[in-house]
């Protein structure tokens, strides 16, 4: 079997336990420069795997990532940050790692050989929905059984690895295939591998909310005020949008109920609450359509 880029050796790094400490750092460094560039060569099919999301959580279904080690601890990260981001609901994009909750702070790393330990973790996947798996050796056995679980289940199904001959491949609607190459210190997939992976995960969600209409322009319409720094930033998300003073809008999100996205359209179209939440209603949440909305009424 041929080896996975990953698990190659890097010719460039040979000598890093010789070198002095900053050489260590600027040969990492090198390679670390390389993720972005890769990244963006697979963008293609990252909107694809977007699009399939989209059109799942707007029917209704459900978006479910699968990893093992460090892809799976990645994948915690990435859906645990939606709900207070974007006010996504709990559940919405839900994370299964092998081994389970413990795994995200004590190496499990023999779970992700059971591959019945991955199909039993698609046990909550629907038909309609999109199972996204994880794996930088796209090898994965637990991911294996998940996304083939998924499959049978009727759901959409995504790889994402760093490996563009993943043996797993053929599980996957869509393959996201980072090549990033050999890693400085062989075979460790937290290095590069994994950063491919935070970034591919960061902008496949991320174009999913907005896609979704849970921003306005760049700003955060959906998020949870959970602290106080949240709730400053709902305020100010409102001033930067509407040009107005902290006090208007301050009394603006009150009359909302502290919903900012309705208290936006509110000030932005110069109705009252009610209206403006009919508004989005009639429009899925997104802001632009219910601005039209209020100006065709």
């Amino acid at each position: 079997m041929s080896l996975s880029p990953t698990e190659r050796r890097n010719p460039a790094t040979t000598e890093i336990d010789r070198l002095p400490t900053l050489d260590v750092l600027r040969l990492i460094n090198t390679e670390d420069h390389k993720v972005a560039p890769a990244v963006l060569a697979v963008l293609p099919a990252v909107a694809e795997a977007v699009d399939l999301a989209v059109a799942a959580l707007r029917a209704g279904h459900r978006m479910h990532y699968f990893g093992a080690g460090t892809s799976g601890r990645l994948a915690v990260l990435d859906a645990a940050e939606l709900q207070p981001t974007y006010g996504a609901g709990a559940g919405l994009v839900a994370a299964h790692i092998a081994g389970g909750p413990p795994a995200l702070l004590t190496a499990a790393e023999g779970a992700e050989d059971d591959e019945a330990l991955g199909a039993a973790a698609a046990v909550a996947v629907r038909p309609g929905d999109v199972a996204v798996g994880a794996s930088a050796s796209g090898t994965t056995p637990y991911v294996a059984g998940a996304l083939s679980a998924a499959r049978t289940a009727g759901a959409a199904t995504v790889l994402i690895s760093a490996n563009p001959s993943a043996p797993l491949a053929g599980l996957a609607d869509v393959h996201i295939a980072v090549d990033t190459g050999p890693e400085a210190i062989t075979g460790s997939t937290r290095m590069k591998a994994g950063t491919a992976q935070k970034l591919v995960l960061n902008a496949l969600s991320t174009a999913v909310m907005v896609r979704l209409g849970r921003t306005y322009s760049n700003l955060m319409t959906d998020m949870v005020a959970s602290n106080t720094k949240l709730r400053a930033r709902q305020v100010r998300l409102l001033t930067q949008a509407t040009g107005l003073d902290e006090q208007a809008c301050t009394a603006a999100l009150a009359a909302a109920d502290g919903e900012p996205k309705v208290a936006l359209v509110a000030l932005l179209g110069q109705a009252s609450p009610a209206a403006a939440r009919r508004a989005l209603a009639r429009t899925s949440g997104i802001v632009h359509a219910a601005l039209t909305a209020l100006r065709d009424a």
